[in-house]
């Protein structure tokens, strides 16, 4: 049996250091090593998503559901069109760009990525909302931003990539206006206890997607309330996860052949295949139900 407990760093590559700074290197490795493979078997340059679809019952394809995930995120954390959001890991720009051609939001949005936030930027002027968006490099645990900046800061899988993610939490509140609100969307530890069998899957996960650890649902609403949120609601949307979770699977199965060929001929490196892996690997932890996936929301009164 193992364990997978807070603030600890579990890829087979962290040497057991638990430094932010090595989560970050990783992190920043993996999201330039994987732009176009992202661009070719997942998103669009419509939706520019690296995040899971949200499948409800009027979705009938998977850049629906991608493009439903902000939607549900906007809705949920009740923002409005004139409101001062931080778009906190951002990726290369899918969300902000939507919300800013969709609700004309002013945002700024941050990686720690240099290289995401030129694509960023170059996909936000290519859908005309550049000067909507403020695209920035930036840890998001340790941002810039004066005191109480932001009406909303969205985090859309993104906070799972803190090794401590009371660090997120806490500066989230503190660049939050009074009255603001915190949404994040992502995947939680349904208990810490990992069997021996499923053991491999998890690493595969943590390995592939650059991801230290994964907190349980409720330790993360401890952490929001230590630090001071109120209104705090969870809503699991698993169900409505599952079949992003099974389209992953089916086409890493079906790229399988040409993973394993390019592999061979040394035209993957060693961070594309390890993303490749987390395709399958995902799939498996769903299945055993060893996690969940939902999405936060908290204010700051």
């Amino acid at each position: 049996m193992h364990y997978i407990e807070p603030n600890k760093d579990y890829r087979s590559q962290s040497n057991n250091e638990d430094s932010p700074e090595a989560v970050r290197a990783a992190a920043v490795k993996h999201y330039d090593a994987c732009y176009r493979d992202y661009l070719f078997a997942w998103s669009s340059r419509n939706d520019l998503a690296l995040h899971y679809g949200y499948w409800d019952e009027n979705t009938d394809s998977h850049p629906q559901s991608l493009l439903n995930k902000n939607q549900k995120l906007y809705d949920a954390a009740n923002i409005q069109p004139d409101e001062y959001v931080l778009d906190a890991g951002c990726g290369i720009g899918g969300s902000s760009i939507w919300m800013a051609k969709n609700y004309k939001n002013q945002l700024k949005a941050i990686t720690i990525s240099a290289k995401q936030a030129y694509y960023a930027g170059q996909h936000a002027k290519r859908h005309g909302v550049a000067e909507n968006i403020d695209f920035e490099v930036s840890d998001f645990c340790q941002t810039p931003y004066a005191d109480e900046t932001f009406d909303v800061v969205w985090g859309l899988e993104s906070v799972c990539h803190a090794l401590n993610k009371a660090d997120f939490i806490r500066e989230a509140f503190r660049i939050l206006k009074k009255g603001g609100r915190l949404v994040v969307c992502d995947g939680f530890l349904i208990q810490r206890e990992v069997a021996d069998e499923d053991w491999p899957a998890m690493i595969d996960c943590l390995d592939g997607w650059a991801v230290p650890n994964l907190c349980l649902r409720k330790e993360f609403s401890t952490y929001l309330t230590e630090q001071g949120f109120s209104h705090i609601n969870y809503e699991d949307i698993t169900a409505q996860t599952l079949p992003s979770a099974d389209y992953m699977y089916k086409v890493s199965k079906r790229l399988e052949p040409v993973q394993k060929i390019s592999q061979w001929l040394g035209l993957r490196s060693a961070t594309q295949t390890a993303n490749f892996k987390v395709g399958l690997a995902q799939h498996h932890l769903f299945q055993k139900k060893l996690v969940e996936y939902g999405i936060f929301t908290a204010q700051k009164v």
